[in-house]
């Protein structure tokens, strides 16, 4: 795939084929992503990838976490405490897409049904359907610059699993609960836990995956000095 169509079409894709992905596919995903761009070519991420029956375990650890009320304890804080504008506005204006989109189909999750839209949250938790999941870890001894490399390699990963044929879609909501997750796998010491993501076939019939969300044009954050 041509790399700039790969970058606008990619989506966060939430509704996924029954379709496996087999182990060499992701080593090739990853054999191209881990050339992503690290100060001092420091590297600073770790990949655990989950599949089958441990990859149920922690959604079943998860939910039922959750469905007794168990509080998140993810290791830093993704969002602030309050959401001012032009922030407060997209996020909204994102959520009414989301399940706007959702209410079209087998869902039936409508933009004001609090319990319909708690419902699909939780999907969350399964990995959307995907048959298989990633997390992604840095080393707790290195400092902020180096979740900006983290962040180029988690691109990376997305735009090179399009090249396969894969859709992606990178989740905080998998790393609310990083001592569940540790119970299954076998987390890094000393490491935070930064996103999990869901990675297989995308289902192209989907509701949930037809719609975009809006992007700022480029005068809107291109200042020019000369």
């Amino acid at each position: 795939m041509e790399v700039i169509a790969a970058m606008r079409d990619r989506i966060s894709v939430r509704a996924y084929l029954d379709q496996p992905v087999t182990r060499e596919t992701l080593e090739q995903v990853l054999e191209a992503a881990r050339w992503a761009p690290s100060g001092t070519n420091t590297q600073p991420w770790q990949v655990l990838a989950v599949t089958g029956a441990v990859k149920q375990r922690i959604s079943t650890g998860i939910l039922s976490h959750v469905a007794g009320g168990g509080p998140p304890s993810a290791h830093y804080d993704y969002y602030p405490d309050k959401f001012v504008e032009p922030y407060k506005g997209r996020r909204w204006r994102c959520g009414m897409q989301l399940y706007g989109a959702l209410g079209v189909g087998a869902l039936g999750v409508s933009i004001d049904d609090k319990a319909a839209r708690q419902k699909a949250m939780l999907n969350n938790f399964d990995f959307f359907g995907a048959p298989l999941g990633l997390f992604f870890y840095i080393d707790r001894a290195m400092a902020r610059g180096s979740w900006i490399d983290m962040g180029m390699f988690l691109q990376n990963v997305m735009l090179a699993a399009r090249g396969y044929g894969l859709e992606t879609c990178p989740q905080f909501a998998l790393a609310m609960y990083p001592q569940i997750v540790a119970e299954h796998i076998a987390a890094p010491e000393n490491h935070d836990l930064v996103c999990g993501m869901s990675i297989g076939y995308g289902d192209p019939d989907a509701p949930v995956n037809r719609y975009r969300t809006e992007r700022m044009a480029v005068q809107e954050f291109l200042t020019w000095a000369e």
